[in-house]
């Protein structure tokens, strides 16, 4: 089956940008579909004129460079932009008011942390961020569309993995280094032996097992 590959998103079509300096947003968040751990956002502003340098430097999706490529991109994304943050929901968070909007908070309390205002954030996918006084542009499969968006998912991804890692070491049964919170097989084999961690999120299915 042949794959739909979307048009590049043209910030110039929006009546916010007037020049090459002008400043933009892009935001995305990571680890929505895991089983552990935070749902992450990351927001990156850099001018127009840098958007350019980020499809040069190779800046697409996270999830299609290896761990290796995209520490390396973070570090060159953070020397790039004006500004950037990361931030995230709880897993009590996502549980209590689901990951959808779980997901929503994250990329706002990403944006909001920006010291610096651009003039238009990009958002990936069709829900706007509520409340956002910035002005805000969806845009759908934006992390492949977008290289604004692409770093930004690129710096939430570094972000979340680290901090995974760090939590394997407490919760070592469940292959977190290999899986990073998502459902492979041991990490659902191992939900069913030693059930969920205060980490995992109970609201997931896979997730609301007893052990054996």
């Amino acid at each position: 089956m042949t794959k739909l590959i979307l048009p590049s998103f043209d910030v110039f079509l929006l009546p916010e940008v007037k020049g090459q300096e002008t400043l933009i947003a892009g935001v995305d968040e990571v680890g929505r579909g895991a089983l552990f751990g935070p749902v992450v956002a990351g927001a990156v502003v850099v001018p127009v004129s840098a958007i350019d340098q980020l499809t040069q430097l190779g800046v697409k999706d996270s999830k299609q460079l290896s761990p290796k490529r995209r520490v390396e991109l973070a570090q060159q994304i953070k020397g790039l932009a004006i500004d950037s943050h990361v931030s995230f929901a709880t897993v009590g968070e996502i549980d209590q008011i689901n990951i959808l909007q779980a997901s929503l908070k994250a990329m706002y309390r990403a944006v909001v942390k920006l010291k610096i205002n651009p003039a238009v954030c990009l958002v990936d996918g069709r829900h706007p961020l509520p409340n956002l006084e910035i002005r805000q542009e969806n845009i759908i499969k934006g992390d492949e569309r977008s290289p604004v968006i692409a770093a930004a998912s690129i710096l939430a991804k570094v972000w979340r993995d680290n901090l995974i890692v760090r939590l394997a070491q407490k919760y070592p049964q469940y292959d977190l280094i290999a899986n990073k919170g998502y459902g492979t097989l041991r990490h659902r084999e191992a939900l069913l032996k030693y059930g969920a961690s205060p980490q995992h999120r109970l609201s997931f299915r896979p997730c609301c097992v007893s052990k054996n």
